[in-house]
C-alpha cells in the first residue's frame, strides 16, 4: 500500500449508500472506485420513500436530485393512517412542512432512485461488478481490500456500504446477530389503478399484528407491502404463495385486496423484519461504514435510504481538505452516531406500536393516533426531516 498523490476511496457496495457516497466524495475532489458483489448492477425490485432531509443534505454539496425524483417518482403531500377496512385514523400533512423546508417527500422505485444517483455520480463511472469483498487491511498509508476471486485493490480510505450483511462490518464488529422485528414483510411494485389510488397517494392500513402500505410511485405504478407477526423463534423467510398472502388480507379495504390480486406472484419479495444492535464503533484506521452496514433499521420511519444519503454528505464534508484521513473518518462517525442511533431506536419503537396484536392495545393505539395533538406529530416530523438536523 503506497501513498497516492490523489486521494482515492474504495467503496464496497453499489446500493443507495454506496452510490451516494461516490457522488458526494467526487464532489469534494476524492477519486472513487466502487465494488459490487452482484454479477451486474441490478436495480432493486421494490420502492422506497425518500424524504426531504436526504434532498436537503445533498444540496449542501451542490447536488440537486429533486428534478430526477420529480421525473421518475411521485411526491406525496400527506400520509394516511387507516383501519384495515379503509376508515381514516389520521392523516399527517407533509406539504406545509416540505414547502417550509424547501424539499418534497417522494415515493420512488429503487431502480429510479438508483438511476438518479448514477446521474449525480456523472460520467466515467468506476463500478466493478462480481467483486465480493472478503476482508481488508488498513495501515498508516492506506487500505487494501481482498475479494473472493483473489483480486486486491488499494486506496487511501475504505467505505463499507455493503448493506445489512456487510462483510466489512463483520471484520469490525464480528458476527453480531440480527435483532428480529418478529414480523415478516411481503413487498412488490406493480402497474396498478384504483379509484382510491389518487396521484401521490400514500397510506398505511392497520390491523391487529398486521399492516399494509400502498403508495403511488408514478407512471401508473404502485408500491405495496404487507406485514404479519411471527413468533420470535421462527427462522428464515416464511415464503407464502400469493393465495395465502391474499387470505391474510381478506376483508381488508378493496384497494388492498386488489393490489395483491393483480401482482404476479413471482414479483413478490419476502423478508424478515430485522435490524442489528447499534454499533458504537464503525471503523478503524482508514476505513469506516455507511448506511445499512453501519446502522440497519426497521422500516417504519421510512428513513433507511435518507440516512444513508445523509451519511454520505457528512462523510464528504469531513474528508474535504482533510490532512489526517483517519481522524476525518472518526469525526464523521462521531457526528453521525447520535442521530442515527436515535432514529434506529425510534423506528423499532414505532414498529412495535404498529404491530400490536392485542384487541385492547391495538384499539388504544388507534385512539392515540386519532386524538393526539397534531403539534406533537408535526414537531416529530420536523425533527426528522430538517437538514441540518435540529439541535
Amino acid at each position: 500500500m503506497t501513498q497516492q498523490s490523489t486521494r482515492k476511496a474504495l467503496i464496497v457496495g453499489a446500493g443507495i449508500g454506496g452510490l451516494a457516497a461516490a457522488a458526494t466524495l467526487r464532489r469534494v475532489g476524492v477519486e472513487v472506485q466502487i465494488f459490487e458483489r452482484a454479477p451486474e448492477l441490478r436495480p432493486g425490485t421494490t420502492a422506497v420513500s425518500l424524504m426531504s432531509n436526504a434532498v436537503l443534505a445533498l444540496r449542501t454539496l451542490g447536488i440537486d436530485i429533486a428534478p430526477g425524483l420529480d421525473k421518475r417518482g411521485e411526491i406525496f403531500d400527506e400520509l394516511k393512517f387507516l383501519t384495515k377496512r379503509g376508515r381514516t385514523i389520521r392523516a399527517l400533512p407533509f406539504r406545509e412542512l416540505a414547502d417550509r423546508l424547501g424539499a418534497s417527500n417522494h415515493a420512488v422505485h429503487r431502480a429510479d432512485l438508483q438511476q438518479t444517483l448514477l446521474d449525480a455520480l456523472g460520467d466515467d463511472q468506476v463500478i466493478e461488478v462480481d467483486a465480493a469483498a472478503t476482508g481488508f487491511v488498513t495501515g498508516d498509508d492506506g487500505v487494501e481490500v481482498t475479494f473472493e476471486d483473489g483480486r486486491k485493490a488499494s486506496g487511501d480510505i475504505l467505505i463499507g456500504a455493503d448493506g445489512f450483511n456487510s462483510a466489512i462490518r463483520r471484520q469490525v464488529a464480528g458476527a453480531d446477530e440480527p435483532r428480529p422485528g418478529n414480523y415478516v414483510c411481503w413487498l412488490a411494485t406493480v402497474p396498478f389503478s384504483h379509484p382510491r389510488l389518487t396521484k401521490g397517494y400514500a397510506a398505511h392500513y392497520w390491523g391487529r399484528g398486521q399492516r399494509f402500505g400502498l403508495a403511488d410511485i408514478g407512471h401508473g405504478r404502485a408500491y405495496w407491502w404487507g406485514t404479519k407477526n411471527v413468533p420470535a423463534w421462527v427462522s428464515g423467510n416464511p415464503r407464502l404463495g400469493k393465495e395465502k398472502i391474499a387470505g391474510l388480507f381478506a376483508g381488508w379495504a378493496d384497494e388492498v385486496q386488489e393490489a395483491i390480486r393483480v401482482t404476479p406472484e413471482e414479483t413478490i419479495v419476502t423478508i424478515n423484519a430485522q435490524d442489528r444492535p447499534f454499533l458504537q464503533r464503525w471503523g478503524t484506521g482508514r476505513m469506516t461504514l455507511l448506511g445499512d452496514a453501519a446502522h440497519p433499521m426497521l422500516v417504519s420511519l421510512g428513513q433507511g435510504a435518507a440516512l444513508a444519503i445523509e451519511d454520505a454528505v457528512v462523510l464528504a464534508e469531513h474528508l474535504k481538505d482533510a490532512t489526517d484521513l483517519s481522524s476525518a473518518l472518526r469525526g464523521y462517525e462521531d457526528e453521525r452516531r447520535p442521530r442515527t442511533e436515535a432514529l434506529v431506536a425510534a423506528a423499532r419503537a414505532l414498529s412495535e406500536t404498529e404491530q400490536l396484536d392485542g384487541q385492547f392495545s391495538s384499539r388504544m393505539r388507534d385512539l392515540y393516533f386519532r386524538f393526539a395533538p397534531m403539534s406533537k406529530f408535526t414537531s416529530q416530523n420536523e425533527a426528522v426531516l430538517t437538514w441540518p438536523p435540529l439541535g
